[in-house]
């Protein structure tokens, strides 16, 4: 199966802009898992943040699939277009990257 994922890019100031990727995958992979071999296969700059440190509870890995908030490590890849996004109400730190925790929450 092939997806081609839609992904905005850029940082704080920079007009955004959208890179399309395309890559196999075997059923129940996740945009997660998507993500972490294009960083390594396609584009090593690509920014986005997991913990998977406790399932379900670390919530680092949130953006925005087709304009909804997801958990990228329990969205499954599809093969068709999927376009991801940062989460629009938090601080922008690069392309798929926001600030999740609070100031005060911050070690």
């Amino acid at each position: 199966m092939r997806a081609a994922l839609l992904i905005q890019r850029g940082g704080p100031g920079e007009a955004p802009r959208e890179d399309r990727f395309e890559l196999d995958f075997e059923p129940g992979e996740s945009v997660l898992d998507g993500l972490r071999r294009l960083r390594v296969s396609a584009d090593a700059t690509l920014a986005f943040r997991y913990a998977c440190l406790n399932a379900n509870a670390c919530k680092e890995c949130m953006m925005l699939l087709d304009g909804r908030v997801i958990y990228a490590c329990t969205a499954r890849l599809e093969a068709r277009e999927m376009r991801l996004a940062p989460l629009p109400n938090k601080p922008l730190l690069r392309d798929l990257a926001t600030v999740i925790a609070p100031p005060d929450e911050r070690l």
